[in-house]
């Protein structure tokens, strides 16, 4: 007697459960959380005076009656957030180097943020909790480099942003006691639950917040007028 032969119908079974196997072993998916933008827009916009001229490597701002030196730092200067994985797809300093940061989405630890638009930034209004950063770059020798290329100033009127373009400026109102400051945003951050922008230590003591670590701020865009 002949031994029972296998059903095709058996057979195409096995077949298309072993290449079932086989593809969910050998596929990879890689995916990233964009996150969206929580910030409010008004149809108020802030105006100020505004002028730059360059010296000798650096561009100095005049806006109204605060004073902003710029500096481009060393592409060999480390970033101010080591957890920058990516701009515009392209490591962070390329995309510096190419000048693709502006408004251009970018990768923090794995999640990715997409800042808004120029047009969007105009009227950007927010309330929330600012908090200050850069101390460890009192601590180390050389220089820090801002999201943008800018060379960090922990002293200076700067300020991150996870989603405004860059730089933009903006006026910053310490809630609790009424001190306001203009900025310049130059950086990203901060990436931290509940925190709006993260101030330079130096924009920190003048609104008077540095002692404390946190404050409850306004933020404020503001349209320049050459």
């Amino acid at each position: 007697m002949k031994p029972r032969s296998i059903s095709h119908d058996l057979m195409r079974l096995i077949l298309v459960g072993t290449c079932f196997v086989l593809l969910s072993c050998t596929i990879l998916k890689t995916t990233y959380t964009v996150l969206k933008t929580t910030y409010t827009v008004t149809k108020s916009t802030l105006k100020l005076g505004y002028h730059g001229a360059k010296f000798a490597g650096k561009t100095v701002y005049t806006v109204g009656k605060y004073t902003f030196i710029v500096v481009k730092a060393p592409l060999a200067w480390p970033l101010t957030r080591s957890g920058l994985e990516s701009i515009d797809g392209l490591s962070p300093k390329e995309a510096i180097k190419q000048g693709r940061v502006k408004t251009s989405p970018y990768v923090v630890l794995g999640q990715r943020y997409v800042p808004m638009s120029i047009e969007e930034a105009r009227t950007y209004r927010q309330e929330g909790t600012a908090s200050w950063y850069g101390y460890e770059t009192y601590r180390q020798k050389g220089g820090h480099m801002t999201a943008n290329g800018e060379a960090f100033d922990p002293d200076g009127l700067n300020a991150a942003h996870k989603y405004l373009p860059l730089p933009t400026f903006v006026r910053v109102t310490n809630l609790d006691n009424h001190r306001q400051i203009i900025l310049r945003v130059n950086d990203r951050g901060p990436f931290v639950d509940g925190r709006i922008i993260d101030l330079s230590a130096g924009a920190a003591k003048k609104l008077g917040f540095y002692e404390s670590g946190t404050a409850r701020v306004l933020v404020e865009t503001i349209d320049l007028e050459a």
